[in-house]
């Protein structure tokens, strides 16, 4: 056999098992990314947020290091332009929800500069 024949045979196989989907996998798919659309408005609606576990700025001490105090403003930073390139591509609701967090952390970003 060929090179190339067998190269053509694998490529059928590869198609052919792909094909094999059945309609429950599909139905099944469909009905966890609709469940997972849900969540993600009543997350939404309930304006909780991915980062919500983070510290604010208000549970930092006065007497914490000035290096743990701009390290976390560095971090603050950070997730204030990532926040800011994805509220540029949004759409909508989650363009108001990225508003939302980037008022939330220009606060945190105030209160840390503050401290130091």
């Amino acid at each position: 056999m060929k090179r190339s024949d067998l190269s053509s045979q694998i490529k059928e196989m590869i198609v052919d098992v792909l094909l094999e989907v059945s309609q429950d996998d599909l139905d099944t798919a469909k009905e966890y990314n609709a469940e997972l659309e849900k969540t993600k408005e009543l997350t939404s609606d309930l304006g909780i947020t991915e980062d919500d576990e983070e510290p604010s700025a208000k549970d930092l001490k006065k007497s914490d290091s000035i290096s743990t105090i701009s390290r976390k403003l560095q971090d603050t930073t950070k997730e204030m332009k990532t926040t800011v390139s994805k509220w540029k591509k949004a759409e909508g609701k989650d363009k108001e929800r990225l508003l939302a967090r980037l008022k939330e952390l220009t606060k945190i970003k105030n209160e840390l500069e503050g401290l130091i």
